[in-house]
């Protein structure tokens, strides 16, 4: 059978590469024998697909012959489909691959530039193309091609530019080991991201054989470390922290075993937990049970440091306006200072700029004793204020 025949032809290819004097003459030759055997397949694929021949065998397509009969995975499946289409409309393509001067790898850089760029551009990049497909190694030719493509299409780069900007984004979600990163970045703020993590990430010494997966992420935490030391301006100079509440007293009796709640986490194990005590700066905050503040710090015309936060952790970090849930930035008294009230976290409550703009133009009013707030309905006549609804 022929089939038989071509088997033993390859075979005593395959064992006079062995008694080839060199290794390196070994490989070249047998790299131009592989890339001329995938050239083959590609005419056979094609050739099954205009005869129907996996039809034939109960087949409903191509691709999916090639994964059941010859064990394929999807990508190499896909390849040969593709290389098919290219190799029928480009022979010089053709000829340099059944000669085995190329790789299907190759190829697929000239089925993306008749997919992506002008046929007459295309045509007219021919030569140049072939020779350095020759020459050079897939990844520069599909360099090379994306280069053309560019050249060829300018407003194509500003039109994805624009696209990828409405549609960047970028989410932290918590899981059970830490949070789960998803997003989209565009081109210019991607490339600072990774220009940063690249030079943070490099090895320090030659000796640092952490994998890149690990430098990468110490580079992000470094990074982030950076600018929390400063503080964030929305915070009035307060440095932000992490903010962990737990019980004390179960610290102090058992701390192999003592849990917390991690803001904007969840539940820590206890030695996460004793590692970060170890490298943080605590500031105690007294409770009545898991979320009543009492007190903290001492009494001053504006809210200490400590007594920011310790509103921040009653609040649970959300704005106490009414049905608001933006983020503490302003803390307000509820009795005006001016009106001789105390800085002290009973006459204290966390607002937003604009809630807080509206308790001082009249439209809210805040119950001192439960920091409950209401709107209130100002008449324009006398300037009382009426209030009008209650809520938490």
């Amino acid at each position: 059978m022929i089939t038989q025949h071509v088997a033993e032809q390859l075979a005593t290819a395959a064992r006079a590469l062995r008694e080839y004097p060199t290794t390196t003459d070994a490989l070249r030759l047998l790299q131009v024998v592989q890339n001329a055997i995938d050239a083959a397949k590609v005419d056979l694929v094609a050739e099954m697909a205009e005869h129907g021949d996996h039809e034939a065998e109960g087949c409903s397509s191509v691709k999916n012959w090639l994964r059941d009969q010859l064990h394929l995975d999807v990508k190499d499946a896909s390849q040969l489909s593709r290389s098919a289409r290219t190799l029928d409309d480009m022979p010089e393509l053709a000829d340099l691959a059944t000669a085995g001067a190329i790789s299907l790898d190759h190829v697929d850089a000239f089925t993306y530039a008749s997919r992506h760029i002008d046929p007459a551009v295309v045509e007219v990049s021919m030569d140049w193309m072939l020779d350095l497909a020759a020459k050079a190694e897939p990844k520069k030719m599909r360099q090379a091609v994306k280069k053309l493509r560019d050249a060829a299409h300018p407003d194509d780069l500003d039109e994805a530019w624009i696209k990828g900007m409405a549609k960047h984004d970028i989410k932290l979600s918590a899981v059970g080991e830490g949070f789960h990163v998803t997003g989209f970045l565009s081109f210019d703020t991607g490339t600072k991201l990774k220009t940063v993590l690249q030079s943070l990430s490099a090895p320090t010494c030659a000796e640092d054989d952490r994998p890149v997966n690990e430098r990468r992420v110490t580079a992000l935490d470094q990074m982030l470390s950076s600018i929390l030391e400063s503080g964030l301006p929305q915070d009035k100079g307060v440095r932000p922290h992490v903010s962990l509440t737990l019980d004390l007293a179960d610290l102090a009796q058992d701390a192999d075993t003592t849990t917390a709640d991690l803001a904007g986490f969840g539940t820590i194990g206890p030695a996460q937990l004793q590692q970060m005590l170890c490298d943080s700066a605590l500031t105690p905050i007294l409770t009545a049970g898991k979320h009543s503040v009492l007190d903290v710090g001492r009494t001053a015309r504006l809210a200490t440091p400590a007594q920011r936060k310790a509103v921040v952790t009653r609040q649970g970090g959300r704005c106490g306006g009414l049905g608001c849930n933006g983020p503490i930035v302003h803390v307000h008294h509820v009795e005006y200072w001016s009106h001789g009230g105390t800085t002290d976290l009973a006459n204290l409550i966390g607002l937003c700029p604009r809630c807080h703009a509206l308790v001082h133009q009249g439209y809210f009013s805040i119950d001192p004793g439960t920091h409950e707030i209401g709107r209130t309905l100002r008449t324009h006549r006398t300037g009382r204020h009426i209030r009008i609804a209650r809520a938490g």
